[in-house]
């Protein structure tokens, strides 16, 4: 494989990239929204003369190159958060803006970017004649992500009967590979209680403090060691052997975590006492850790089970229609994943990457330092779309993406160009290693 020329090709597109990016930066599109980036994605792709492309009744974009009988997708999502706060903006997050290096905008890094690399390197393989009769790529912009992760993939796999062999998130990466993310739940505990008149609360039964015993027991999950003489074991132990058989991977991505994130109560006035309280919790999973396991765990805490019928635990559902009206109801529960570092969808990224950018991590003048400190290949903090290509459905997910997952969600949000065309260059490289 030539890997100067698909570098040099990925150079020559550079400012299509660019343009592409900055097109999509100035099309408002938060989940449910994605109506203005589809179109502008099918413009794109058809300009460049993909085989194939579809927009599904869930509003995803899908973009297929080749013919051949092993399918490798690449997905982004193409869907943003709102911009916040305007007054933490030094620019126009829909206008952006553009130096010799940068673009900014909202959705640069998260991830408007994926899909502009992963167009071009499509479009890299069909121009150098790396597509032959053993693979054909896909290229999907996928809705939602943002509201529920994954939502898009369920759909893709299980109702649009598209499943490829593996899939490339490009998802922003920070020069790195990326094997595997914790995973997530949104947990509802509710608690019952009886309302009586405020001047004699004795004559109820306060569901507030219920919860507020039930709400140290979950912090004690979050904060306790995992001691044999500990009563509430933290959440630390499943990186012990001793709790969890899958301890390697679950110190590789690191420990579960879980908080409490909203708060929600019903009294008849503010004279009474309230006859009801729920709380949300954000529940982080490391790997060996299924929703089963994490809703019986609530269960488990001695203040839920003194309290008995009175608390129900449950994992709350996504409906919300996309932007073509349709839903799709789904748990709201996004499972932990990681291949293995060992897997031939890991080794076959590592060697793109390495025959055309070496050992290390790359970046410019003002990330190239820090990048270079970090292992080539390692794991996002975050959750992506992988919570269903790989957590829900066992299709092997790998990471390479342009931009920096710091940039995601905050202001002033920003990328880089040579990201864009690097990113290009290992996709265009990837598939051809893999089916060598």
């Amino acid at each position: 494989m030539d890997y100067s020329q698909i570098n040099a090709a990925a150079e020559g597109y550079k400012a299509d990239m660019t343009r592409f990016l900055r097109d999509l930066v100035k099309i408002p599109g938060e989940s449910c929204g994605e109506k203005g980036h589809v179109m502008r994605i099918k413009e794109e792709m058809e300009k460049l003369g993909f085989d194939k492309v579809q927009i599904d009744p869930m509003g995803n974009i899908l973009g297929f190159m080749g013919s051949g009988q092993t399918l490798i997708g690449f997905d982004a999502h193409i869907d943003t958060v709102g911009i916040g706060n305007r007054d933490n903006w030094e620019f126009d997050p829909y206008e952006g803006y553009e130096t010799d290096s940068e673009i900014g905008g909202r959705g640069t890094s998260d991830q408007l970017g994926g899909i502009v690399s992963a167009v071009y390197g499509a479009k890299i393989m069909k121009d150098l004649g790396l597509l032959n009769d053993k693979f054909q790529v896909v290229v999907t912009g996928t809705v939602q992500e943002e509201d529920c992760d994954g939502l898009c993939w369920q759909y893709i796999i299980h109702e649009d009967k598209v499943r490829p062999e593996f899939v490339v998130s490009t998802e922003p990466t920070d020069g790195g590979i990326y094997r595997g993310q914790r995973g997530r739940m949104e947990i509802r505990v509710d608690v019952k209680g009886i309302s009586c008149h405020g001047s004699a609360p004795e004559r109820g039964d306060n569901a507030i403090y219920k919860m507020a015993d039930i709400l140290q027991d979950i912090r004690a999950l979050n904060e306790n060691d995992a001691a044999d003489e500990t009563q509430i074991k933290g959440l630390v132990k499943m990186l012990d052997e001793k709790y969890n058989p899958e301890w390697e991977e679950a110190r590789f991505l690191g420990r579960g975590t879980v908080t409490t994130s909203e708060i929600f109560f019903t009294s008849p006035s503010r004279c009474a006492v309230a006859d009801s309280c729920s709380v949300s919790l954000d529940r982080r999973m490391t790997a060996g850790e299924t929703w089963e396991s994490c809703l019986d765990e609530i269960r488990a805490l001695p203040s839920v089970k003194k309290y008995g019928d009175d608390v129900k635990v449950s994992m709350y559902e996504y409906s919300r229609p996309s932007w073509t009206e349709l839903v799709y109801p789904i748990e709201c529960y996004f499972p932990t994943w990681v291949i293995p570092k060992d897997h031939k969808v890991t080794k076959a990224l590592e060697d793109a990457y390495k025959g055309l950018y070496g050992e290390e991590r790359q970046g410019n003048d003002v990330t190239s330092q820090l990048r270079k400190s970090r292992p080539l290949t390692d794991k996002w903090t975050f959750s992506t779309n992988g919570v269903t290509i790989m957590g829900r459905n066992n299709i092997p997910c790998i990471g390479f993406g342009p931009g920096a997952e710091a940039q995601a969600h905050a202001p002033n949000e920003r990328t880089w160009k040579d990201d864009l065309v690097r990113c290009a260059a290992v996709y265009a490289a990837l598939p051809g290693n893999y089916c060598k």
